[in-house]
């Protein structure tokens, strides 16, 4: 690409530019017009002529005089664009002939398609004859077609007025260039002398008002800014320099300052080296606790495998027909699967409790609890289990605190506590149970033992998860993780947990809560109905259904119904026949699974519920949903009882009492209002 470098140079190109493709588009249109008009007006004068040739040979193609016909062709010579002609009889054969003198008498022997055709530069046209409707022959004409010359003519043309416009162009451009490139060309020339000889006090002229004039003045006036602003760097430069005295005596000032921190540093790098070492130990520790995670998974295998292999030893035996056995032995390989059970059972609802309280899932229910009440079922409870190793239970004789706490946990607290120091005691030892308060109005609960006591190293670890207290032989059943439940439950209660111990002496554990004022419930004082009292006590034909899909949860209900002679079990597998046989029979109790196929026993209460003859039936839900929230959950639905699997059968024939109890004292009720 040319560059231009000239002002002058550039405007011309630019009037070029724009001239030649305007003379193009113009010159293009009128070109295009006239070749077209010159084409159309070709096209209309042979077929004029073809037309009247036609009619003036019509007499002669219908007489067959070839004469005529003749005479009527050499009328062409009138029209010199026009060099052959012919015409052809009905059949399409040559009938007569015409050549311009300066052509060769080529004739097509044969009609051709009607129309104009484009051959060698000619224009042919095959024009048929009519008379009445009927085809009589056919007019051919040739003649000159001169497109390509009209169009050359027309392209010189146009490159001789693109010349002559150029010309012009230049010619005015010449006369103007002084008015338009003169007040350019004097910033441009003030500009190369101030960057040559560095003199901001040159000036351009203004010549004119226009645009070029606007930028002379801004030209000028950043002259000034500049010339301005170099001598404030000139004094700037002198302020620098005083400048640079004092950072001198500022560098002197520095060099103290970093004699002081290279100081700081030293210390600090003693305290990094220091928190270093607290963080080797941390991650000792977590390493630690890493290790500890790790036994405790192996301990678990262990723990749960352990009731597992007796449960599933003694059922082997039991089933197995190879393995005759007595019914003495009978009853004691089921006492060792039920104790391995419940020990199984125990197991999980600790680590459940742990998963719990880790979740936030445990909702407490804080309100006043007598200690001395909670100290009393603990006793009763703890008793067999220590009597089993020889072991003295001390309590307390008069205890008259209250505490804020959750009952049910607060009991789990102190069992724990209760168990461990029964646990890891010696034989024929003693447990101590105490209660100080102190001026805080904070009642400690305390329990010693008379066991082997621990190290300080094991107290140190004693909280921490998977810690089952020290005891790395795995001698005593346990998950290691009863006294993580008991630290957290505490502390969800508000209260606080320690121990103190003495190898070869014993331990005291210690649970701090605060005391508080009892709050009388209203319900003290009422005594429940007897439950042998009213009419459904003495029937024999108590309905119960049971709403169950796993056959031998179904099994194990109908063998403990079959020991009550008065209880007529109905059974059905899933929801929905579950409902039907309700309507049906309309049973005096319902047990209900949650998880059935079809429709939950969630969605079967409600639609018990909706139905007037099915409302006032008691349903008892018996599932192992045993999470606090499903248990609220049921509870809000409207069953009457919640049941937790496995079956507890003290419990479920409890709770098959009170029902009927309660069922009976409503019919008692409404006899008497009938009455």
């Amino acid at each position: 690409m040319i560059r231009l470098r000239s002002l002058r140079h550039k405007l011309l190109g630019v009037i070029a530019m724009v001239i030649l493709p305007a003379m193009l588009v113009s010159i293009s249109t009128v070109v295009a017009y006239d070749l077209h008009v010159y084409q159309q007006t070709i096209r209309d004068d042979m077929r004029t002529q073809a037309e009247l040739l036609g009619h003036m040979s019509a007499p002669a193609l219908t007489f067959d005089d070839q004469r005529l016909a003749q005479e009527n062709l050499s009328l062409l010579r009138l029209r010199p664009k026009v060099n052959a002609g012919g015409i052809y009889n009905a059949r399409g054969q040559l009938f007569a002939r015409y050549a311009a003198p300066d052509q060769k008498p080529v004739i097509p022997a044969r009609v051709g398609s009607p129309g104009f055709q484009f051959q060698d530069g000619k224009m042919q046209l095959f024009q048929p004859i009519y008379d009445n409707g009927e085809l009589l022959g056919t007019v051919y004409l040739r003649a000159d077609y001169e497109m390509m010359d009209r169009f050359v003519d027309y392209l010189l043309i146009g490159v001789l007025a693109a010349l002559l416009a150029l010309f012009i162009a230049w010619l005015v451009m010449r006369r103007l260039s002084e008015v338009i490139t003169r007040p350019i060309l004097n910033v441009a020339h003030v500009a190369r002398e101030v960057m040559k000889t560095g003199d901001v006090s040159r000036r351009a002229e203004r010549l004119g008002e226009d645009e070029v004039a606007e930028l002379a003045e801004s030209f000028n006036k950043m002259l000034s800014d500049i010339e301005s602003r170099k001598r404030e760097l000139e004094n700037s430069n002198r302020e620098i320099a005083r400048e640079a005295e004092q950072r001198a005596l500022a560098q002197q000032e520095v060099m103290r300052l970093n004699a002081e921190l290279e100081q700081r540093v030293h210390e600090r790098t003693m305290q990094l080296e220091l928190a270093n070492g607290e963080l080797a130990m941390a991650m000792e520790e977590a390493k630690s606790a890493n290790q500890a995670k790790s036994a405790f998974l192996s301990s678990m295998s262990h723990e749960l495998r352990t009731p597992l292999n007796a449960i599933l030893g003694f059922a082997q035996i039991l089933t197995s027909d190879k393995l005759p056995s007595t019914l003495a032995q009978k009853k004691e390989f089921a006492n060792h699967i039920l104790k391995s059970g419940r020990h199984l059972l125990a197991l999980i609802n600790e680590i459940l409790d742990l998963a719990k309280i880790e979740s936030g899932a445990v909702a407490l229910s804080m309100e006043p609890v007598a200690l001395a009440d909670i100290l009393q079922e603990c006793e009763t409870m703890m008793a067999p289990l220590a009597g089993q190793r020889g072991i003295r239970l001390l309590f307390p004789q008069q205890v008259s605190y209250n505490v804020t706490a959750d009952r049910t946990r607060l009991k789990q607290v102190l069992l724990n506590l209760l168990s461990n120091a029964i646990k890891y005691n010696r034989e024929g030892g003693a447990v101590v149970v105490d209660c100080t308060t102190s001026a805080a109005e904070v009642l400690r609960v305390s329990v010693q033992d008379t066991g082997m006591g621990l190290k300080q190293e094991q107290v140190r670890m004693l909280f921490q998860p998977f810690n089952r207290l020290g005891q790395e032989s795995g001698a005593e059943e346990g998950t290691g993780i009863g006294l993580v439940v008991t630290k957290r439950l505490v502390e969800l209660m508000g209260g606080t947990i320690g121990v103190s111990s003495s190898p070869g002496v014993g331990s005291v554990f210690w649970i701090d809560l605060k005391t508080t004022v009892p709050v009388p419930s209203p319900l003290e004082g009422l005594v429940p109905p007897p439950a042998g009292d009213g009419p459904l006590r003495g029937r024999d034909n108590i309905t119960v259904l049971y709403v169950e899909d796993n056959p031998a949860n179904l099994k194990l209900v109908q063998e403990i119904i079959s020991f009550r002679p008065e209880l007529r079990l109905l059974t059905a597998p899933d929801g929905q026949l579950g409902l039907e046989l309700a309507r049906a029979h309309l049973p005096d109790l319902i047990l209900m699974d949650i998880n059935l196929p079809g429709i939950s026993g969630l969605e079967a209460l409600r639609l018990l519920r909706a139905e007037p003859r099915t409302a006032h039936i008691p349903v008892i839900a018996l599932t192992a949903n045993a999470m606090p929230r499903d248990v609220e959950r049921g509870i809000a639905a409207g069953f009457f009882r919640y049941l937790i699997k496995p079956i507890n059968i003290d419990e479920f024939t409890e709770a098959i009492n009170s029902t009927i109890s309660w069922l009976a004292e409503r019919a008692h009720a409404e006899a008497g209002r009938e009455e």
